[in-house]
């Protein structure tokens, strides 16, 4: 750490001065004085450091107002990378973005993670490595997305209902044991909502539900650019509502009746096997490879099989039950639909939609718009990057690290200022 760390009060203020350029709110000097209130000594001295470490350069002149035109400033995003992963039951992504969130490459692995922590860890490792020599860059941050609640203050799974031998195993305590950089770790579906609330299209800024179906069910709400984590990072699980008293219908976490034992991927499979000889293309693909999978279903649905069709049909109406719930208690203005669901094709989505709309309420749905995830199955590494960006370029944490040019050796700090904040 720089032999003059600055005060909290002046690193506050150097980390507002650069998040107002990075944010778009402030883009000249004269604004920058305006916005803040400071003299226009310490704001040009402020800003000149940024544009010293490589954080802002000088652009255009501004368009005149009359006066002297001023200088526009630009947040250079090309000046440092993140270095983001989505950790699922059966996969893992792992991309590289730049700091506004634009990605430059991402790796895919299918992959079982259950019981698996380390081992995990090792496949995302190798992915980063190969990603790093691909775009020649090195991490500042890590932002991690998990299939699973987490404690976001330590980076620790909470006794995650599809990941066992998860529990309580910290994502940020492996990285940083091989990598001098700060660490962020999340439940996946949080992420996948950031990443559609900044990045997904259209991009209205208003309150956003994200709904993911897959193998599993899952949701998380973003409100003015924050994530709701809840108490206990468990916001969002509603794959463990329960949805039927049907004994039978036992839930991988132990519970019966769950919304995801009836409408997740794994809980179609469950029950689609069993009835595999009312359908020709299911006995085939069952007989030839000797089990079904979620996308065996949902290749069923999209041809016409009108077993998994009424199946996956009958799943997208219950989610959208569910949802609309949610839409008239939270009352966001969009809800999008994510999850490998989309991928079955347009019959799902439209019977979600038409669900919903026709279930909430009539206030609630006045405004709404609902439509399906936009970031070709990336919104969650996107929402991953974001986040570490996010909490890497909070005011006093900016402030921290910005007289060294990278938040690298800073990651304890940073970690404990963005929990302390509460930063998204």
């Amino acid at each position: 750490m720089s032999a003059t760390t600055p005060s909290p009060q002046e690193a506050y203020i150097h980390g507002q001065l650069v998040n107002l350029v990075r944010t778009g709110q402030a883009v000249t000097r004269p604004a920058l004085e305006q916005q803040t209130r400071l003299g226009r000594k310490v704001v040009a001295q402020r800003v000149q450091q940024a544009i010293d470490v490589g954080l802002l350069e000088d652009g255009d002149l501004a368009p005149s107002g009359g006066g002297r035109p001023s200088r526009l400033l630009r947040f250079r995003a090309e000046a440092g990378h993140v270095f983001a992963a989505v950790l699922g039951a059966t996969e893992v992504t792992a991309a590289v973005s730049t700091l506004d969130g634009t990605l430059l490459a991402s790796l895919h692995e299918d992959w079982d993670a259950a019981d698996r922590p380390d081992e995990t860890l090792e496949v995302l490792d190798g992915l980063f490595v190969r990603l790093a020599r691909r775009t020649r860059v090195e991490p500042w941050a890590f932002g991690i997305g998990v299939a699973g609640p987490v404690d976001f203050g330590s980076g620790r799974l909470v006794a995650p209902p599809i990941l066992p031998g998860w529990d309580g195993y910290s994502v940020r305590s492996w990285l940083r044991e091989r990598y001098d950089a700060p660490v962020w770790v999340d439940n996946d579906v949080n992420l996948m909502a950031l990443g559609e609330w900044h990045k997904g299209t259209p991009n209205d800024g208003r309150d956003l539900l994200y709904v993911f179906v897959d193998e599993g069910v899952g949701a998380g709400l973003v409100s003015r650019g924050r994530v709701f984590r809840g108490e206990s990072g468990a916001a969002g699980d509603i794959g463990h509502t329960q949805v039927t008293e049907d004994p039978t219908v036992v839930c991988r976490c132990g519970r019966t009746g769950c919304l995801e034992a009836v409408t997740g991927g794994w809980g179609l499979v469950r029950r689609l096997t069993a009835r595999a000889a009312e359908s020709p293309l299911l006995s085939e693909r069952l007989a030839g490879q000797g089990r079904l999978t979620a996308e065996d279903v949902g290749m069923a649905a999209r041809a016409g099989d009108p077993l998994a069709a009424a199946e996956v049909e009958s799943g997208a109406r219950l989610i959208g039950v569910t949802a609309a719930n949610l839409v008239n208690f939270v009352n966001p203005g969009t809800v999008v639909l994510g999850g490998g669901a989309v991928r079955v094709g347009d019959s799902v989505f439209e019977v979600f939609a038409d669900t919903l709309m026709r279930r909430a309420g009539t206030l609630a749905a006045q405004r709404l718009r609902v439509r399906p995830a936009s970031l070709d199955f990336r919104e969650g590494v996107t929402g991953a990057a974001i986040m570490a960006i996010e909490q890497m370029f909070g005011p006093a944490s900016l402030g921290l690290w910005i007289e060294n040019g990278s938040p690298i050796g800073y990651a304890t700090s940073l970690q404990r200022t963005s929990v302390l904040e509460g930063l998204t």
